[in-house]
């Protein structure tokens, strides 16, 4: 019997991945790094006695193709025999856009609250059985990164149901959202947190540019302070006592002078190899990639993680939009440009993502041109 095809669909940071990686027990990137589901990932789920193929679509807010990201996902909603509609439950207005674009494709579908956990947090309350009601499909309640509700997901699978409504216009989608939050979404009031006063200020241009400053100096000078303190360790429980004493025993046996001794081991000084000037490629070629250059890079990203997945990096995007209009690029391009600061070619790759020719041929100029990359 052929594996039913099920497509995770929901707007960006909903928590697709996570949800697809619980499921399937896939290791997949969960950070939001730019690009990163631009290509759909595929994985295989046992409900059962049943298999089903599971794939995570691209992030997107609308069915209406407006990007390359846009047309996989309305793709891969047309061949799929089930679709799971991940929502944000901190921001169910927004997110109910693509829901009833769904609806209107008469497709089995269950809807996913994901993030109930957060909503609460900030005083959001959904009333699940009446959202259900309305929306005449299933919803089940999640919180995807600790796996609650997922079984619960998983059970529901076969109780898909295709929505029951007809097609609207972009005006009458927003007047039939705004009826249903009015039904299932109250909020309590409640105080700012500092976190949430945090993240408001690193959107305003007058607090936003002395605190991305900060960050990205604390950043960098974390970045070259524990750089260096691998080096020194590579160094000394790796190059220095197991890595070149076999380096000279092959150089006593090749014998200097010999072609083989230049390429592989390079020139001796004083009689001596020295790792950095030797230049052969057993010798600086090595040393430079694994003890020079990858202790940075391995440390950029883990401190790029970090940023993306407390949320600050899409911050930055709102708060250079103007600054990138300037240059003929959205907000979004920031991204693949601070990427560069650590590697040019996963900067590049991940320029993908944006929207149109003109603005990838334009962020990869300036990348090539302007960024300074670690790696080189």
């Amino acid at each position: 019997m052929r594996a039913k095809k099920i497509v995770l669909v929901g707007n960006p940071n909903v928590g697709k991945s996570v949800i697809f990686s619980q499921l399937t027990g896939a290791r997949v990137v969960i950070s939001n790094y730019p690009g990163t589901t631009v290509e759909f990932t595929r994985g295989q789920v046992n409900n059962g006695n049943r298999d089903y193929e599971l794939m995570d679509a691209p992030g997107t807010y609308s069915l209406d193709p407006a990007c390359r990201a846009e047309e996989v996902t309305a793709s891969l909603v047309d061949l799929a025999d089930i679709v799971i509609n991940v929502i944000d439950a901190t921001n169910l207005e927004r997110n109910l856009y693509l829901t009833r674009q769904l609806l209107e494709r008469q497709v089995p579908l269950i809807a996913v609250l994901n993030m109930v956990d957060e909503a609460a947090h900030k005083g959001v309350h959904i009333d699940i059985p009446a959202l259900q009601q309305l929306l005449g499909v299933p919803v089940v309640a999640t919180v995807a990164i600790s796996g609650e509700g997922l079984s619960q997901l998983a059970a529901t699978l076969a109780r898909a149901e295709p929505g029951k409504v007809n097609s609207l216009t972009p005006d009458e989608r927003w007047a039939w959202i705004g009826s249903v939050i009015r039904q299932v979404q109250q909020i309590a009031h409640r105080h700012q947190t500092w976190l949430e006063a945090l993240a408001l200020a690193s959107i305003k241009p007058f607090t936003g540019v002395p605190l991305a400053a900060i960050i990205l100096f604390l950043s960098f000078k974390l970045i070259i302070g524990l750089g260096e303190w691998l080096q020194g360790l590579l160094l000394g429980i790796f190059f220095n006592p197991i890595y070149l004493p076999v380096i000279r025993s092959l150089s006593r046996q090749l014998g200097e002078g010999s072609f083989t001794h230049g390429l592989l081991i390079g020139n001796l000084h004083q009689g001596q190899i020295l790792l950095e000037e030797s230049m052969g490629l057993l010798t600086t070629g090595v040393f430079i990639i694994f003890g020079v250059v990858l202790p940075f890079l391995v440390l950029f990203y883990l401190v790029l993680g970090f940023l993306e997945d407390c949320g600050y990096l899409p911050r930055l995007a709102v708060m250079t939009d103007r600054v990138m209009h300037r240059l003929g690029l959205h907000g979004f391009a920031i991204i693949p440009m601070i990427l560069g600061l650590g590697c040019n070619v996963p900067a590049i790759i991940s320029a993908r993502s944006l929207e149109s020719r003109r603005e990838r041929f334009l962020a990869c100029t300036l990348m090539s041109i302007t960024i300074p990359c670690a790696a080189q």
